[in-house]
């Protein structure tokens, strides 16, 4: 059920700076799929916030940690009062699998419209 995306010639990316992709030849990609529209692929600033965080600790939200609850609390304090929790998720696939069963539970109904 996995599509490749080009499937007749496929691309091997071997590396990846600000909104490009790199193939192994060299030739040059516009990344438009990646989610690099906020800060791009390789950002310094993005490589030393997360070098600092992997030199502490370099693990998932299932530990409890002091940074998952300032973080929480910082991004609810910008949010209306209605959505004041936050559940953090390591993909866009775990996201949408988590929206789902919140939805599901919520509304009691198991029926699901996707459009491809």
């Amino acid at each position: 059920s996995c599509k490749v995306f080009f499937a007749k010639d496929p691309l091997k990316i071997v590396r990846a700076r600000g909104q490009y992709m790199f193939d192994e030849t060299g030739e040059k990609y516009l990344d438009c799929i990646n989610n690099v529209a906020h800060v791009g692929h390789s950002h310094p600033h993005v490589i030393k916030a997360a070098t600092k965080q992997m030199e502490l600790l370099n693990t998932n939200s299932r530990f409890l940690h002091d940074n998952l609850v300032q973080y929480a609390q910082r991004l609810t304090a910008t949010l209306p009062e209605k959505l004041s929790v936050c559940y953090f998720v390591n993909s866009g696939s775990e996201a949408n699998d988590l929206a789902l069963r919140l939805a599901r539970q919520y509304r009691g109904h198991q029926d699901v419209i996707t459009l491809e």
